[in-house]
């Protein structure tokens, strides 16, 4: 992929290479990591894994864990190789389509499987393919949980995050299937709609559903120029490599430091 530059991510703990143009991770992707409940020696599936970031984050804060990412796109599967090698990562990336997946991966089941799907499932696409493909939804979110849940162990997690206004598409895919679900709503400022949520839910468990306190990415109550003004939370997991455990029943104690 031509047009690149290297980007830091975790406070410089991993150099990651993306598009200078076009799609590019940022904090959903750091997010996500951080709520994965994975541990040492578990196996985690991303699916859509683009340039590797989530994955590579999670294995920047959880010692053992082994990570595999499916990236349908060329370029951006060749760029998660690139920077699973520069950032001494065991990551493996294999190219192919979520919805037909090779039969190296359909003998396989994972402890984790996690996930941050196209958002918009309709309206006009960027001209832009690789960022068209990574925002534009043409694959249906259905088909991505389904696929997740096949390659779960029972009792293993699937985590997603996604617009808040997909929370009841998301809820309707893991009907019947899933249970100790926990949804994390994401608010840019206190007092705002949240924009994303963070869903986690366990396959074949039977828990019951908690809705969370919403998490606040910044503190100041509008944006400003000057900095970028991140609550204390967002400090830790976007610069400090910290968990976010969805379990916590107290919001204060969510934050897991290395």
């Amino acid at each position: 992929m031509n047009n690149t530059r290297i980007d830091d991510f975790l406070g410089g703990r991993l150099r990651i290479e993306q598009p200078v143009s076009g799609y590019r991770a940022g904090a959903d992707a750091v997010m996500l990591a951080a709520a994965c409940a994975a541990q040492d020696g578990d196996a985690v599936l991303e699916l859509g894994c683009g340039a590797g970031v989530a994955s590579l984050c999670l294995q920047a804060r959880v010692a053992g864990v082994s990570v595999t990412g499916v990236e349908r796109g060329a370029g951006f599967a060749e760029l998660a190789r690139a920077n699973a090698a520069r950032n001494h990562s065991g990551m493996s990336v294999i190219r192919a389509d979520l919805a037909d997946l090779p039969r190296e991966l359909r003998e396989r089941s994972f402890d984790h499987v996690m996930m941050n799907p196209p958002y918009f499932p309709s309206g006009t696409a960027s001209p832009d393919r690789a960022r068209a493909e990574a925002r534009h939804e043409d694959t249906p979110l259905a088909i991505w949980l389904d696929t997740a849940l096949r390659r779960l162990r029972p009792g293993g997690t699937v985590t997603v995050i996604h617009l808040a206004s997909r929370l009841s598409a998301l809820l309707e895919a893991l009907q019947g299937r899933t249970g100790d679900i926990r949804i994390l709503p994401i608010a840019a400022r206190a007092g705002r709609d949240a924009g994303r949520v963070i869903l986690s839910a366990r396959k074949n468990a039977r828990g019951t559903l908690r809705l969370l306190a919403p998490f606040v990415m910044h503190a100041a109550a509008q944006h400003s120029a000057d900095g970028e003004d991140l609550t204390d939370e967002a400090q830790a997991i976007l610069r400090c490599a910290a968990g976010l455990n969805l379990d916590s029943p107290n919001a204060r104690d969510r934050i897991e430091l290395l």
